[in-house]
């Protein structure tokens, strides 16, 4: 291949509304996720899940759904045969090994198919043929011949798989091809079973394929790649490029081992990088995320945040550099849109490493517009809550400028605290409070609960004695990391005093609030009551 000439990188192709509105020869997308993605351990379907999920692949825009290898039990028949009969808009394939019984029950199982396809298999390479078939070259083509034929007495569209094609003698793949191609075969796909070819050396396998074996032009190549290495979507649209025609891929990526090609991410390479594959697929991109999230539902196969176009980070943003840079011009650090590919929206994600910018900007887009100094001091609370927990949520900045706004004057701050808590002990209660003087007071008390003693010790801290008629907790985000709210309600002298507190740890919440109601006491009453004396 020639090295291409130094020259700036090129920019990708804006995006279109559809992905076969770039224009360009089609690439037919075959989907696996039913069969070879059901393979992977602990994602068994059933019935009615697999036929959930063939619904979403034809409203996706799938081209081929590989539903199931009916020989292998009763429910894959089943599914197979269910899936038949209900999707229309997809061409639905069944699997089979180079047997008889196979091919047959293959034919029965898509026979009710509007468009039914039998996809035949056969190991082909000399690792295969020497330890798992222990069959002569000539026998292997002798099956292929023989069961490619007996497929296209139930079907006019016949699949052929060279199993292990990737690790298969040129000469001999092409003599295995040919001889599919001769009996019948309308598609040769040449998988890396294995996952063990590079890109380089899988699209010039295609290009000898198809270059050498007679009728080659008048069938579809397809790849099948699997991510033994993680070079599976990089194979797949190496092979593209060699001059497959259709891509065998799943949802999510995944399959057996470390999974197949994943749907989602050759889909959108070839739209965002139309300049280097000038092709075009069906596929409906805006309900990529959508159908990931049931695959991944169905399957109980979570997908990793990171994953690219469905990951839950593949449009967030934590880094004030990135943030800022995305707020100023979101190409900056995106290279698609979000909306494309079924996400809400980009995030930026507030957290420990996020900048001033991003900071004020969120708080803009709630409503919440601050004066410097207000913003200053709000900023410097989130930085402390962002080390407390990994993600900031929209409800913990609005607890953070709601304390800003709070008109109480802090004679009191709460510096620790230690509650100890047993079914058969007493509950106590140890607490550090700092005076409007800077001393430190350390207390403690017992109670009947350990809020009860809590709410002792600072009573006996501060001097002030209130009785409490109101006290709620709730969760102010989700997660386990969430903030927790506490509110207070406080009676003292004939007047009902409010405090609320928002902390990660419920107990510190709670004495976050009751120490505010107490220090609005002692604001209220500061100028009639003199320092030290009990209230």
């Amino acid at each position: 291949m020639e090295t291409p000439a130094q020259s700036s990188p090129p920019q990708p192709t804006p995006p279109a509304t559809a992905g076969h509105s770039q224009g360009g020869e089609l690439i037919r997308i075959f989907d696996t996720t039913l069969r070879d993605g059901e393979q992977s351990p602990g994602a068994s379907m059933n019935l009615k899940e697999k036929l959930e999920i063939a619904r979403a692949l034809e409203q996706l825009g799938v081209d081929i759904i590989e539903a199931g290898f009916p020989i292998t039990s009763q429910g894959d028949f089943d599914a197979v045969t269910a899936i038949s009969s209900e999707i229309t808009g997809a061409t639905i394939a069944g699997l089979a090994r180079c047997t008889e019984k196979d091919v047959r029950r293959a034919g029965e199982a898509v026979k009710h198919a509007k468009k039914g396809r039998i996809h035949v298999f056969c190991a082909t390479s000399k690792i295969h043929r020497e330890f798992k078939l222990k069959k002569a070259k000539d026998e292997i083509i002798r099956m292929t011949t023989e069961n490619v034929r007996l497929a296209r007495e139930y079907v006019d569209d016949v699949e052929f798989s060279p199993e292990d094609a990737s690790r298969t003698e040129h000469d001999y793949l092409a003599e295995v091809v040919h001889a599919a191609i001769e009996a019948g075969a309308t598609t040769i796909n040449c998988p890396d079973t294995v996952g063990f070819i590079t890109p380089a050396e899988y699209r010039i396998m295609f290009e000898y394929l198809i270059a050498h074996v007679p009728g080659a032009k008048n069938v579809i190549f397809s790849t099948h790649c699997h991510n033994d290495l993680g070079l599976a979507v990089a194979n797949s649209l190496a092979g593209v490029q060699g001059g497959a025609r259709q891509v065998e891929c799943t949802v999510n990526g995944i399959g057996e081992r470390a999974g197949n090609a994943s749907l989602e991410e050759i889909v959108m390479a070839i739209r965002t990088r139309h300049d280097q594959y000038p092709y075009a697929t069906r596929i409906q991109t805006k309900k990529l995320v959508p159908t990931s999230r049931l695959v991944s539902s169905l399957s109980g196969l979570h997908v990793q945040r990171n994953k690219a176009i469905v990951g839950e980070n593949a449009f967030a943003h934590e880094s004030g550099i990135h943030q800022d840079g995305m707020l100023k011009n979101k190409s900056t650090y995106e290279i698609m849109l979000p909306t494309d590919v079924g996400w809400a929206r980009s995030e930026n994600v507030l957290g420990k490493h996020s900048g001033r910018h991003a900071f004020k900007t969120r708080l803009e887009e709630l409503g919440l517009r601050l004066n410097d100094d207000v913003l200053n001091k709000s900023f410097e609370q989130f930085k402390t809550l962002c080390d407390k927990k990994k993600e900031i949520y929209d409800e913990d900045l609005e607890a953070i400028v709601e304390d800003q706004f709070e008109n109480v004057e802090q004679l009191f701050k709460l510096k620790s605290l230690q509650v100890v808590a047993s079914t058969n002990g007493t509950p106590t209660a140890t607490v550090t409070l700092v005076d409007s003087g800077g001393a430190e007071i350390t207390d403690a008390a017992t109670g009947d609960g350990p809020i009860d003693a809590m709410f002792a010790v600072i009573q006996r801290i501060t001097q002030i004695s209130a009785t409490l008629v109101n006290y709620q907790v709730r969760s102010v985000t989700g997660g386990k990391e969430a903030q927790g709210e506490a509110v207070v309600e406080l009676m003292h002298s004939d007047r009902k005093v409010r405090g609320r507190g928002v902390s990660t740890d419920i107990l510190e919440a709670s004495a976050k609030a009751y120490l505010a109601a107490i220090n609005r006491i002692r604001t209220l009453t500061k100028k009639t009551v003199s320092q030290g004396t009990p209230i």
